[in-house]
């Protein structure tokens, strides 16, 4: 009865030590994360939206998802397309991007889309007044290597890129529209919450440009 009172007394204290030095260590290290997470933001506001020298933060309202998802949703039936996954795209954040001279240069939006592989994938997306993708760049992308992750190569990403249109679909044959994206070889899960994303930056900015409200 004492070794079990004694081995449980050990194991307990040998926890407290670990749970107290797991809290320090994190502690200690939460204003370098912080510094870190921030300047991969702006490297990826910076690729998104060439020029870019400072930002101002735009509030949304509930209206916009609403808008956002009743778009997507018309026009996919409309298309008679049928996603591999459902649409599931939330906003996290909308900026206004603008030169060193203050000039307006368009939004980018923060979109977090829980329809990939892996569970959820987030993205920035660089989009002009005039609904013209400028970029895409992943904030966190953690597909299958060799496939799913072949989504953070320039050959898929610079599809979208400096393209206006109405949305994107994605094909697994070759594209011939000007919103069609050419899926990724046997990451079609990956391609269809890469192009949700988009088309959800794209309707954000035009909700917010007054196409929508």
């Amino acid at each position: 009865m004492n070794s079990i009172l004694k081995n449980t007394l050990i194991l307990f204290a040998i926890t407290f030590a670990a749970g107290l030095g797991l809290g320090f260590v994190y502690n200690v290290t939460l204003d370098a994360r912080a510094k870190q997470e921030e300047k991969t933001k702006l490297a990826a506001y910076e690729s998104v939206m060439p020029g870019m020298k400072n930002f101002e933060n735009i509030k949304i309202d509930g209206n916009c998802s609403k808008y956002i998802q009743n778009k997507v949703n018309a026009n996919e039936k409309a298309e008679n397309i049928s996603p591999i996954k459902p649409f599931h795209a939330v906003i996290n954040q909308v900026v206004q991007a603008k030169d060193k001279n203050d000039k307006k240069l368009g939004y980018i939006v923060t979109v977090t889309d829980n329809e990939a592989y892996d569970g959820s994938l987030q993205m920035t997306v660089g989009v002009k007044d005039d609904g013209t993708v400028a970029g895409i760049s992943f904030l966190a992308l953690s597909e299958t290597p060799g496939l799913g992750m072949k989504a953070d190569e320039d050959s898929f990403k610079s599809q979208f890129k400096d393209k206006k249109v109405d949305y994107f679909v994605y094909k697994k044959s070759d594209v011939e529209e000007k919103n069609e994206i050419q899926a990724i070889s046997s990451a079609t899960i990956t391609s269809n919450a890469v192009t949700h994303g988009v088309n959800a930056a794209i309707y954000c900015v035009q909700y917010i440009t007054g196409g929508g409200r």
